[in-house]
């Protein structure tokens, strides 16, 4: 039996290298806080992303594409991982000093690549922790991280840019620590007498609206407190560029063997702060202009594949880790020149919610030749890129880690014009999508978060809607449609005790 499975494994392999001819290099665009009508492709008339929507010109764009949760981390996770972050209570959004979330050793998208002799680097925005229990050591190697669950090459931001540490790590340092000057982080108490947004306004280029008031790096007040790394410390306005020329050289460096990237950009979450070529020229405020930046820094990466004559072998993904937040922390101008501009487009909710507008994000797949030019209106959940890659290249992988992960290959590349027969979304509540019906679980919990202004999707009563006549999600259904309602919260309480 052993050796039947080993040749059906190998005849797999064949198969699928045939079919898609040499191994082609797979790009994950994963974009932070992009929303759904962010977009020019996505129907935006206000802000312009030229290179985003010539990659959506030449490729396939998705209208029902769904992250696993409102928020990153579990986003992340369940991206790499395969499984569905509400299985861990404690996967929710980590601090700059969690231990790592995917220990390692474990599986995830990466390893699936590696051992398919890929070159793999992920650059960019990690928050998923690091190092063991306790946290990751920054003044040596760093254990826990990238390197250890598939990716040979790592160049990161260890959270978020409004937490501390503010620093890189490169593969498993700290990027120009100085030995003589350590870093210390703490985000229980204030540590050191570093300045800080509280007690030092007047030292800030960019004041915080709520929350963000710890130490101060770069004239801004982040989330929790620092001291010492002063050698090591980033630049807010070089941050994309820094990010963008460390993808392009390790696809320089690959241009002759099969790589994964993984690209997590840092725009266009808070603090907002591009480079001068950026700033005021959108006219929406710095969101805005992080928006420019963002699709600058694709455009980059696209102009090197066709200077490198990869564009033709090369799977370009762009999706979205959650749904828009405007107003996330800091007065960037970004509420006040909202104007015309809808991040959400017409959905309802945003970042942190259940409604459509927490996970439906945009969803883009260019492979030339390979992925037909259009739209899709097929089902699709980010839960399965680890089971779709492993189909991809034609591998096999631990189901029981990737517990959740379908391989929808034949989705992605145009094929199926349905998709998964249902999604599983987290935000406050957990909520279930299958064909035009939605149920969000009842549950605990403010209903509107005034601090960022959405309405989060909380609710004491069950909810259901009917998106098909009812998109904005304002009529819910559950007292009149009680045979639909049973059976989308028992599909739902089916997945949450697998």
């Amino acid at each position: 039996m052993k050796f039947l499975s080993c040749i059906k494994v190998f005849l797999f392999v064949c198969v699928s290298f045939l079919t898609f001819g040499q191994k082609p290099n797979v790009i994950v665009i994963y974009v932070d806080d992009l929303g759904f009508g962010d977009l020019g492709c996505y129907g935006s008339k206000t802000i312009k992303t030229p290179n985003i929507d010539q990659l959506a010109k030449n490729g396939l764009l998705f209208t029902q594409a769904h992250t696993t949760s409102a928020t990153c981390t579990p986003s992340r996770y369940s991206l790499l991982k395969g499984e569905y972050a509400f299985r861990r209570k404690d996967t929710v959004v980590a601090t700059g000093d969690a231990s790592a979330l995917i220990p390692g050793g474990q599986q995830t998208v990466a390893t699936i690549f590696s051992k398919a002799g890929y070159n793999t680097a992920v650059v960019g925005k990690w928050h998923l922790g690091l190092g063991p229990l306790g946290g990751p050591n920054w003044n040596g190697k760093i254990a826990d991280g990238p390197l250890d669950i598939g990716f040979k090459e790592a160049f990161i931001m260890p959270a978020t840019g409004d937490r501390v540490p503010c620093v890189y790590i490169e593969n498993d340092h700290v990027r120009n620590l100085a030995i003589q000057d350590p870093i210390q982080v703490n985000y229980l108490k204030k540590i050191g007498n570093q300045p800080s947004g509280k007690e030092n306004p007047e030292l800030l280029k960019m004041k915080h609206s709520h929350g963000h008031d710890n130490t101060i790096v770069n004239g801004v007040g982040r989330i929790g407190f620092m001291v010492g790394g002063q050698q090591a410390l980033w630049n807010d306005e070089d941050m994309a560029q820094t990010f963008a020329d460390k993808a392009k050289s390790f696809m320089v460096r690959n241009q002759k063997n099969p790589f994964f990237l993984y690209f997590a950009t840092h725009d266009i979450h808070v603090p907002r702060i591009p480079h001068s070529r950026f700033l005021g020229k959108s006219g929406f405020g710095n969101r805005g202009d992080a928006l420019l930046q963002l699709d600058d820094s694709v455009g980059q990466l696209m102009k090197t594949l066709d200077s490198l004559h990869l564009t033709s072998n090369t799977m370009v993904i762009l999706t979205s880790d959650n749904g828009p937040v405007v107003d996330d922390g800091y007065i960037d101008g970004s509420k006040e020149n909202l104007g015309l501009h809808q991040p959400a487009g017409n959905l309802r909710g945003g970042k942190y919610s259940s409604f459509e507008a927490g996970t439906r994000v945009p969803f883009i797949v260019r492979w030339p030749k390979k992925v037909p030019v259009g739209k899709s209106n097929a089902l699709v959940s980010q839960i399965d890129f680890l089971a779709t890659m492993s189909q991809l290249l034609g591998t096999t992988f631990n189901e029981i880690s990737a517990k959740d992960s379908r391989a929808n290959l034949s989705t992605w590349l145009g094929k199926n014009k349905t998709g998964r027969e249902y999604i599983v979304e987290q935000a406050g509540s957990l909520a279930i999508k299958k064909g035009d019906w939605k149920f969000i679980r009842s549950g605990k919990g403010a209903k509107f978060n005034p601090l960022v202004n959405i309405e989060l999707g909380n609710d004491l009563e069950d909810q259901l809607y009917h998106l098909k006549t009812d998109p904005d999600e304002k009529m819910n259904l559950a007292s009149q449609q009680k045979e639909k309602l049973h059976e989308l919260k028992s599909l739902l309480e089916l997945e949450m005790n697998k």
